[in-house]
């Protein structure tokens, strides 16, 4: 069985043949944030597969607020290349659930929520902690929350 920080490694092997640079680069830099968190703390280890694809959603987030922030600045040509260099990123990640996945999801740990006695605004972290194991890895923090304050009406 192969890791998934074997697989990107091998992928980068891959795309460094083909002479495909944003891939390789993108490969390059998120192997880096890999390692950089291996040896982060006391001690050396190995990263888990989970581990590893909480590093390489990090790096997509990044990529994502960059191009965001290159797009406010009129710099497209660099927006475009994170967006592209997040899509490398992306295939590496769960799917990424949807807006009415989401909202389904979130519906459901509201009545979840709601049954253990938590209810109105102040039940929002209540409800964070049922779905955030839901949705681990497949929507980002800030969307959840938002859905959470958008079915609390709040």
């Amino acid at each position: 069985m192969t890791t998934l920080k074997s697989r990107l490694q091998e992928d980068l092997t891959a795309a460094i043949r083909e002479r495909d640079e944003l891939r390789s680069s993108t490969l390059r830099l998120t192997l880096s944030a890999i390692t950089t968190e291996e040896v982060a703390g006391t001690q050396a280890r190995q990263l888990s597969d989970e581990e590893v694809r909480k590093v390489i959603a990090r790096e997509a987030k990044k990529r994502r607020e960059a191009a965001e922030a290159f797009e406010k600045g009129g710099r497209a040509e660099s927006a475009a290349r994170e967006r592209a260099e997040g899509e490398v990123l992306a295939d590496y990640l769960p799917k990424q659930l949807g807006d009415e996945e989401l909202a389904a999801i979130v519906a459901e740990s509201v009545k979840e929520a709601a049954a253990g006695g938590a209810e109105g605004p102040r039940a929002m972290g209540a409800i964070m902690k049922i779905v955030s194991p839901k949705v681990a890895g497949r929507a980002e923090g800030g969307r959840v929350a938002a859905e959470v304050k958008r079915q609390l009406g709040s």
